[in-house]
């Protein structure tokens, strides 16, 4: 995990389900794919209104395929242009009904 955040571990049906949640100290948040631009980058609608367009960094590149209308989470840039964010995590089916299900995940 990143800057030693662990993600949050529930026990539900035998089965051990651990999702990663924002770090809002961070200025972390959700955001949904809405269109991929191509060379690593992709637009974003983030959970607070506005359009980004994302950077996929190298390190998910090729580990982690990213598709329109997927849920990630996104760290704005804050030394250039509010319009930018960072690509940090992309969630799996499970992990999206798990933050639904426990209302840390609303959809915008």
């Amino acid at each position: 995990m990143a800057r030693g955040k662990r993600p949050r571990t529930e026990q539900t049906d035998g089965e051990l389900v651990r999702v990663r949640t924002p770090n809002r100290d961070e200025g972390e948040m959700f955001g949904i794919i809405i269109q991929m631009l191509g060379h690593d980058r992709v637009r974003v609608r983030c959970e607070d209104g506005e359009i980004r367009v994302g950077r996929i960094p190298g390190r998910m590149k090729k580990r982690v395929w990213m598709r329109v209308g997927d849920t990630v989470l996104i760290v704005p840039w804050d030394f250039q242009s509010d319009a930018k964010c960072d690509v940090v995590w992309r969630y799996r089916g499970n992990e999206i009904d798990w933050l639904q299900r426990h209302g840390i995940l609303k959809m915008f």
